[in-house]
Parts: C-alpha cells; sequence; structure tokens
C-alpha cells in the first residue's frame, strides 16, 4: 500500500509539472478544474477566500438583510458644518477649518476627520484629492461610515459603509491641554489597518488607539483608504479614461500628507511619524518604504506579520482581472462611463464574484489575495522582497519587523474545513512551488506523522509566507547599514482564545495574535488578560512606545512611569554580531536566536522568493 501511495505522488508530481509548458502559453486556463482533473476529491475553494467565515454569503442583498449593513451613497458628510451642542471636547484649528473631538477616559478622541475629499461620482476610480474646507465646527465626536466591502463574519462587519470613506481618527494623550498653547510635541503612530485590502476599517474596536496613545505618549492617527474594486480595479492604462488601479495606496499617501500639514495643532511631531501596519497594513507599510514619493512623509516603520511572499501582480495580471470584474458588470472594460454609473452595490458584488479568480495559474498564492496593489512600473515598481533584497528602500529609516510563531494556521484551517491527506497537500504543495515540491516534502514529511496533513501546510505558510522571508529581508537590510530590529510573538492567550483580527484562534499564536495585546483590546474577543499576559501588553507598548520616541525600541527615554520603573528585557538591533537575536514576545519575554533558523536558510537556498 505504501508503494502505491508513493507511485501516485510521484505520478501526481509528473503531471503537475509536465503540464508546465502547456499551462505557460495558456492564459485562460483553470487552475480549479485542472487540480480536480488529477484528483477529483481535492478541496479547492471556487468561491471568494473568507477565513472561518461564520455564514455564508450568498448575494449582496442577503447581507444586507443578515448584517443590516447600509451602504450610504451621500457625497458629502451631513455633519461638516454643525456645532456639537456644547458636548465637553477640544477645538482644534486645521488648515482645513475647526475640529472638535470628545474628551473621554483616556485620551482625546478626534473620529471621523475628512482627509480627502469623497471619492464618488466621476470621482470614484480617480486619485484622492485634497478636502474642501469648511465652515463651522465639524463634529468630530462619532466614527464615520467605513470604506465599502462584505463580511466576513459578525464580529468583522462594519454597520455602516460608503464609498465617502476617507477618513482618519486621532487619539491624543488625556493630559494635553488644548485650552493653552501646546509646550511640547509628541511622536505621531500612524496605524493601516490589515483586512486583506477587501476589509477592515480605522473605527474597528479591536484597533481602539486611546490606551496606545495615553500609554506610549504619543498621538495615534488611524487610516481609512478605499478597499477591493474601489481601491485597487485596473481597467486599462491610461488614468484619464480608465481605472489605473493603486487608489488605495494613494489615499495611504494622501492622510499621511495630511498629517505633516496638520497633526502639529493636535499635538503631534510631523518630523517624528512612525507608520505602523500588521498583514496587508504591513504591506502597506512595506510599499511606502519603496515609493519615492512617501519618502518625505514618515521617519521610520513597524511591519507586523507583513506576508513577503504574496506576490503583487504584474500589470498584465491585474488588467485581466479587471477584464473578468467588467464581464460581471455588464460592462465593457473600456468604458469607463458604464463601470462609473453602476451602484457601490453593483460593484461590490461583482468584486466578489471575482474574488477567488487566479489569472496567472504560476503564482497559485494570489488566491490568498485577489484585490490588492500591483506593480504599475510608476508608484510601484517591484515585489517587495525583491525591494528589500536589493536594497531598493528607504534604508537609512529604522524598522521594526516581526511575526506570531503560527502565522499560517489561520489561513490553512479557514481554507481547508476537512483533513489533508499526503496526496492531497502533495498536489497543493506542486500548484505553488513547481519543480521545488520533493525537496519541500523531504523536508517536512518527517516532521509530520498524521494523516491529516493541514498542520503541516500550516508550518509551510508561516515559514514560506512570513517568517523566512522576512529574516531575509532583515539580514539584506542590516548589511547595508539599516537598523532593523525583529520579534516573534509567541504567546498564547491563558484561556486559549485570542482575537486574530479576522476570526477567533484556538491555541495558537496565530495570524493577528499580538494585536489585542498592542492595543489592550482583549475585551473586543471578549477575554480577560491574566496578570502575566496584562504584563506583556504593557511590556509591547513600551517597545513600540520606545520605537515611535527615539527609533530603538529598548530606549530608556520612553515617558511612562511604568516603562521607567520596568527592568525590560533588552532588545537587541537585529546584526550578526548579536547573533541574528530577536525579541520572543511571551509571558517571559526575553531575546533569543531564531528558532527556526535551519529551516530559513533551507528556504534561503531554494531562492523561491
Amino acid at each position: 500500500m505504501e508503494s502505491w501511495h508513493c507511485w501516485l505522488l510521484l505520478c501526481t508530481l509528473s503531471l503537475v509539472l509536465a503540464s508546465g509548458e502547456a499551462m505557460k502559453n495558456d492564459d485562460d486556463i483553470d487552475l480549479v478544474s485542472f487540480l480536480r482533473s488529477i484528483f477529483p476529491g481535492l478541496l479547492v475553494r471556487e468561491e471568494p477566500l473568507i477565513i472561518n467565515r461564520d455564514f455564508e454569503i450568498n448575494s449582496l442583498k442577503e447581507l444586507v438583510r443578515q448584517e443590516g449593513l447600509s451602504i450610504t451613497e451621500q457625497t458629502k458628510d451631513k455633519t461638516v458644518s454643525r456645532d456639537t451642542d456644547g458636548a465637553p471636547g477640544p477645538v482644534v484649528s486645521t488648515k482645513d477649518g475647526q475640529i472638535k473631538g470628545i474628551t473621554v477616559e483616556k485620551a482625546h478622541i478626534f473620529y471621523g476627520i475628512p482627509y480627502a475629499d469623497p471619492p464618488v461620482g466621476a470621482y470614484r476610480w480617480k486619485p484622492p484629492r485634497p478636502v474642501s474646507p469648511w465652515t463651522g465646527v465639524y463634529d468630530a465626536s462619532f466614527p464615520r461610515a467605513a470604506c465599502v466591502q462584505a463580511c466576513r463574519g459578525p464580529e468583522e462587519c462594519p454597520q455602516k459603509v460608503s464609498e465617502n470613506c476617507l477618513y482618519l481618527n486621532i487619539f491624543v494623550p488625556v493630559d494635553v491641554n488644548f485650552s493653552s498653547p501646546l509646550r511640547s510635541s509628541l511622536p505621531v503612530m500612524v496605524w493601516i489597518h490589515g483586512g486583506d485590502f477587501i476589509a477592515g476599517s480605522a473605527s474597528k474596536p479591536l484597533y481602539d488607539g486611546r490606551f496606545i496613545s495615553n500609554f506610549t505618549r504619543t498621538v495615534v492617527v488611524s487610516v481609512e483608504y478605499r478597499l477591493g474594486a474601489f481601491g485597487f480595479l485596473v481597467s486599462g492604462k491610461d488614468p484619464h479614461t480608465s481605472a489605473a488601479g493603486n487608489y488605495g495606496i494613494l489615499d495611504q499617501q494622501a492622510a499621511l500628507l495630511w498629517v505633516q500639514r496638520n497633526i502639529a495643532v493636535f499635538g503631534g511631531d510631523p518630523s517624528k511619524v512612525t507608520i505602523f501596519g500588521e498583514s496587508a497594513g504591513a504591506q502597506s507599510v512595506s510599499l511606502h518604504l519603496m515609493i519615492q514619493s512617501s519618502k518625505p512623509l514618515f521617519q521610520q516603520a513597524v511591519l507586523q506579520s507583513l506576508p513577503f511572499s504574496i506576490p503583487l501582480k504584474t500589470r498584465h495580471d491585474a488588467l485581466r482581472l479587471g477584464k473578468d470584474f467588467a464581464k460581471k458588470t455588464n460592462c465593457s472594460v473600456s468604458d469607463i462611463v458604464c463601470l462609473l454609473s453602476l451602484t457601490p452595490q453593483a460593484v461590490l458584488a461583482a468584486q466578489m464574484k471575482t474574488s477567488s479568480k487566479i489569472v496567472n495559474p504560476f503564482r497559485f498564492l494570489e488566491v490568498f489575495e485577489t484585490w490588492g496593489p500591483y506593480i504599475d512600473g510608476e508608484l510601484i515598481k517591484e515585489q517587495a522582497v525583491i525591494a528589500f533584497l536589493k536594497g531598493h528602500w528607504q534604508k537609512e529609516k529604522p524598522v521594526l519587523l516581526g511575526t506570531t510563531s503560527e502565522e499560517g494556521v489561520l489561513f490553512v484551517y479557514g481554507v481547508f474545513n476537512k483533513p489533508v491527506s499526503a496526496l492531497e497537500s502533495t498536489v497543493y504543495i506542486t500548484a505553488i512551488f513547481k519543480q521545488h515540491t520533493l525537496r519541500i516534502l523531504h523536508k517536512y514529511l518527517p516532521l509530520y506523522r498524521d494523516a491529516d496533513r493541514r498542520d503541516m501546510l500550516a508550518q509551510i505558510v508561516t515559514d514560506f509566507v512570513f517568517l523566512c522571508p522576512s529574516r531575509r529581508s532583515a539580514r539584506a537590510g542590516t548589511a547595508t547599514g539599516s537598523q532593523v530590529w525583529m520579534y516573534v510573538f509567541d504567546h498564547v492567550a491563558s484561556d486559549h482564545r485570542v482575537w486574530s483580527g479576522l476570526t477567533f484562534c484556538y491555541q495558537h499564536a496565530c495570524h493577528g495574535a499580538e494585536l489585542p495585546f498592542l492595543f489592550d483590546s482583549a475585551s473586543v474577543a471578549n477575554f480577560t488578560l491574566s496578570m502575566p499576559e496584562k504584563l506583556l501588553s504593557n511590556r509591547m507598548l513600551c517597545y513600540w512606545g520606545a520605537f515611535a520616541h527615539t527609533g530603538d525600541p529598548s530606549s530608556r527615554v520612553q515617558q511612562t512611569t511604568f516603562c521607567r520603573e520596568q527592568r525590560l528585557p533588552v532588545w537587541p538591533r537585529y546584526s550578526d554580531t548579536s547573533g541574528w537575536l530577536v525579541m520572543n514576545l511571551t509571558a517571559r519575554s526575553h531575546a533569543q536566536v531564531g528558532s527556526r533558523n535551519h529551516i530559513c536558510d533551507f528556504w534561503d537556498q531554494l531562492g523561491v522568493y
């Protein structure tokens, strides 16, 4: 029986590899059908990839009915010019007009500040425009609608979404006195949320910035940006007559420019801006480190769980996705007037129908990120991992870079709801790694004896997509003199339930597991931190805060009493002279040699990222 399985595995491998030459010349190949023709029992998702969702979305109408999702279509926010009825809160004067926020226990908060004019109507697929000034006092006491998106489960669903969504939130330490001249400026931390570039919101309770702002004595800014087809559709090359893509990245850039122009009146220092993000947010941060026009807009960066090995689309592939999108709307891809006339609901419905489209069968990992930035040759010139390895990024800026210890669990168990056999796992590995499959199987198969190979696949995703390319990029940066600090978040909550940013993770330090510790938002996930976990949360805030203040997470200059009194473990810079030490963030945080260095050496030598 074992010899028969070996023969079948080799035959499967040979079939997939032998088909490569045919696939190279067939742009329209259906990889799903191809994989099923090899092994009919394979679990291959034909519907949009939504991790561990709690319900199926059959149509946009059903989505609206089930979740009460409201897509508002107004072109102007109705509260731009009204007063806040005398409610307590600070008033500041920006270059665009007066803004009144609210004061709560931990912070002063300014919700829903417009940083660009609404990208609606004829401006749907256009770069963001400067915000129009207003008269009166803008009411910043409540969050505005999130950018248009589909729900990923009840806990992930914004109650209101709109095309009019280019807003940001600002959190200021509660002891800042706006009634008198500000005596000193505070560092600024700009948060870019994740969500696979199709979901998420700056106003998500998980990202409540009031505690991190007050604890670290920084001004925290969280940014909304266009998502999915609204932010990344490519229908042609001419930006005057077609959608040219990368609008979500341009939105982020516009928000950073707004921060430069206005953050001083909120007590922030525009010359000391740290951008930080997780998952797709970390991808965004990596792109701003590569984009020359973003260079003067920030001074340092934090990249949390950056999926380095998920490829950005080429222009050709982005155009093919745009063509498929247009077909779903009954518009011609070249008819921008027809596309602009679509309702937001129609755009979202077409986006969802194309969300599992694999436009390039030789880059199977694109299935994890159908919509997102693409290499346009101007704003974005190459893959992030290539840019970091070649030194084509802003190397003079300090970078804090890290992953969680089990990043891949969320993705693999989200896609595969049933056990995966050795044969099935071989076909999937072959679809991704082609001629390298046998070496990868030889490396990983002996380590996993269970019939269900999902744990093996999860570890491969962790190592190949997240950990190892991050390590290699960090080493390339240090070789050119860059200041880099690396971490691995290795903690599992005491009740084994951690909010991942997409769903709950049980008994794993999975993708996004660090977020409730960093934002002190564990209550959002309906669990309470134990005393050691609270200490971990505070120490993480000390490190992130020190980095924002000084560019060094171990600096003793951090301003909070707690951090000054703690004997925090020293976080050494990532360098070969220190033995390539990383900070292990767990209940007993400590610096250590990377625990999977031998595995990452294997991936580095394989040369697949």
